[in-house]
């Protein structure tokens, strides 16, 4: 075969080569790159368009409707102490001799703790004694006086009678039965003086009684307040000497709860507290009195709860710091939703995005950032427990959209609530916040 080019090729080479040829081809070209942006337009549009109606979608947190126990508690501080503490004192003035006892001693009622000086006070009852006896010899004294004037009058009255009432003189009768009667009185005052006498002999000897300073309970020494040698002055007030404690295995908690509080505490409740000493563990009480009265302190006013506390193993101490946890109410078995549920409400619908106008260019061109949607406005913890058997309502998740129900609210825990309602069950989805748009 010859390699010699034909006709018919060289003919085909002469019109591609030619003008008209390459203009028809340099049009294809821009036809087929015009209908490659145009592709590229149509997906962009409809690409920009999917992701807004995304956007436009809401999004929402949601948790279960749960089934549990609920427990409403109440916190407060306060101090431990003794259900009795008693401060003994002296009430005599004088100097310390000794001191038989030391802290944290046992005691028992009528134990001596300390003894003053009695030198004083014995030289006293002794005076007191040599007065008894004066005062008992004086009324010795004193009858036989009335003896001797009433028969000095019987001899008199005899005379008279003998005589047929010559002698003696009326005036001298008289004087007789004067005597008479001065010295019945003078009887009287001398018994009247021991009286007296005895009294102060039994002060005297009380007061060498009360110089040994005993324990008026069965306890236990908290503080010793006094050394030996060291001079006591009771005359304006008794100084304390000794802090006693009547029982250190039964205490009580004082403690402050606040007036916010103090409407869901009544006597019988149940508590735990827990110490600084202990921090792990956790002490059973159950409360006895909530006082009436208040107390403020830096404006805040607090009223004084006590609780009934069992130390048996003394392992808890007079003045320790305490905070306690006081149950108010328990809920078992109930619907509960978390109080945010109660708070939330649903975003406004947003606003139509450029699908209602503006073409494929005005799709194309950047727009401003969608916000994420108008939230719920926050609410305080009081605010979102309402009152107890309020009518509230929560949002349900159901395809998609929330739906609002009515729901009676019960206890709160600050962090849970109970809920009562028509429809309710365990596994409900309820919105607690809204997240959005979709980025």
């Amino acid at each position: 075969m010859s390699n010699t080019p034909s006709v018919a090729d060289a003919e085909l080479a002469k019109i591609i080569g030619s003008e008209p040829a390459r203009g028809r081809f340099k049009v294809l070209r821009w036809l087929v790159a015009l209908a490659v942006f145009a592709g590229l337009a149509a997906g962009g549009w409809v690409y920009f368009h999917s992701r807004a109606a995304i956007q436009a979608t809401p999004q929402f947190q949601t948790e279960p409707l749960s089934r549990g126990n609920l427990r409403v508690t109440v916190s407060a501080t306060g101090k431990l102490a003794p259900v009795n503490q008693v401060d003994v004192g002296s009430e005599l003035s004088g100097t310390i001799e000794a001191v038989l006892v030391d802290d944290n001693d046992r005691l028992s009622k009528g134990q001596v703790l300390a003894r003053l000086d009695i030198a004083k006070l014995r030289d006293q009852s002794a005076k007191s004694r040599a007065a008894l006896a004066s005062a008992e010899a004086k009324v010795l004294q004193t009858v036989a006086t009335v003896k001797e004037t009433r028969a000095n009058l019987g001899r008199l009255r005899q005379v008279a009678k003998l005589s047929g009432g010559k002698v003696p003189a009326p005036t001298e009768l008289e004087t007789a039965e004067a005597t008479v009667e001065r010295a019945i009185a003078d009887e009287a005052g001398a018994r009247a003086a021991v009286e007296e006498a005895r009294a102060t002999l039994r002060s005297n000897e009380t007061d060498l009684t009360k110089a040994s300073i005993r324990s008026p309970i069965d306890g236990v020494v908290l503080q010793r307040k006094v050394e030996p040698g060291q001079t006591v002055a009771a005359s304006l007030q008794a100084p304390v000497l000794f802090t006693l404690a009547e029982n250190l295995a039964q205490m009580e908690l004082q403690v402050d709860v606040d007036e916010a509080d103090v409407g869901q505490v009544r006597d019988g409740q149940s508590a735990t507290f827990t110490v600084d000493a202990y921090p792990n563990r956790s002490y059973p009480a159950r409360i006895s009195l909530v006082r009436f009265g208040a107390e403020t302190v830096n404006n805040v006013v607090t009223y004084k709860t006590i609780l009934n506390v069992d130390n048996d193993d003394l392992s808890l101490r007079p003045g320790m710091t305490a905070t306690a946890e006081i149950v108010t109410a328990e809920r078992n078995k109930v619907l509960l939703v978390p109080n945010a549920a109660l708070r939330f409400t649903p975003p406004k619908p947003a606003e139509a995005q450029a699908n209602s106008g503006g073409g494929l260019v005005a799709s194309l061109l950047p727009r401003p950032p969608r916000g994420l949607g108008p939230r719920s406005r926050p609410q305080n913890a009081r605010g979102a427990r309402g009152a107890r058997g309020a009518v509230r309502q929560i949002w349900l998740l159901r395809d998609g959209q929330p739906v609002a129900v009515p729901v009676t609210v019960g206890s709160s825990d600050g962090r849970m609530t109970e809920v009562t309602g028509e429809g309710l069950e365990p596994g409900l989805p309820v919105i607690t916040a809204s997240l959005g748009a979709t980025p």
